[in-house]
């Protein structure tokens, strides 16, 4: 069974929380991706990190154990991705 509320308090979280405690997401993203860029020696984006991100709490799922915080995380990182990509970050 596909439990929406975590889409719903991942959208929240973007849009408010969130961005009210940190500011605009891509901010950070794009401070991040400057970090890591000079790190591997070639450029990423905010949409990158945001995936990455994404990716990194996928993997806290993949021990077996079930914690709700990065299922709503990651949904909240493929937001913030899909919203940089289609050049909505509002």
């Amino acid at each position: 069974m596909i439990d929406r509320s975590i889409a719903d308090e991942a959208g929240r979280l973007v849009s408010g929380e969130r961005n009210d405690q940190y500011g605009p997401p891509e901010v950070a993203l794009l401070r991040i991706a400057g970090l890591w860029s000079g790190y591997l020696g070639f450029e990423l984006d905010a949409s990158d990190v945001a995936k990455m991100m994404m990716l990194l709490k996928l993997a806290r799922t993949m021990d077996g154990s079930y914690k709700r915080d990065s299922f709503v995380d990651g949904v909240a990182y493929l937001l913030i991705a899909e919203g940089l990509d289609n050049g909505s970050t509002d």
